[in-house]
């Protein structure tokens, strides 16, 4: 089930956060990645000024989360962030997915992540982002910069199943 995050819900998020990021972390060898940093309170203010998605399991666990934020007509998409265990089960999917619907005023969705991500930019990439420019940070790191936008028609962009 996915529900929108209540400010109450920052610590559980804080700490799917942490588990989740701590492989991107010793991927890029880098323990001080901004998701890492983030402290209860900037998370909490995260939730009660952007749109703040998280995914419960049946136990009502709290398994991940997603951050949407407009920017004029765009969707400034966020910390998509699933549990360790539950990760490549389709949450991050439902997540993104659900930010897609609960906006239907943004033109379109842009977001970003590191380029040795390679799970992050194929789950990206199945949804429709497509990207549109990578950004050097430093020796180890290279942001790629995605954008989804609906087809010409005013349809959603296609999604390939594989």
């Amino acid at each position: 089930m996915i529900e929108r995050a209540a400010p109450a819900d920052a610590g559980e998020i804080l700490t799917v956060q942490r588990a989740a990021y701590v492989s991107e972390a010793q991927l890029y060898g880098d323990p001080y990645i901004p998701p890492l940093v983030e402290s209860l309170e900037q998370l909490r203010k995260a939730i009660e000024s952007a749109l703040v998605l998280k995914a419960l399991d049946g136990g009502r666990r709290i398994v991940g989360a997603v951050r949407g934020q407009l920017s004029g007509t765009t969707c400034l998409v966020g910390r998509l962030v699933v549990v360790p265990d539950r990760q490549g089960q389709g949450v991050g999917t439902a997540l993104l997915r659900a930010l897609h619907e609960q906006v239907p005023e943004a033109t379109a969705f842009d977001l970003f992540t590191g380029h040795l991500s390679a799970g992050n930019l194929k789950l990206y990439r199945r949804l429709g982002y497509r990207e549109t420019h990578r950004e050097r940070m430093d020796d180890h790191l290279m942001m790629v910069h995605l954008r989804r936008e609906p087809e010409p028609s005013g349809g959603a962009p296609s999604v390939h199943r594989g």
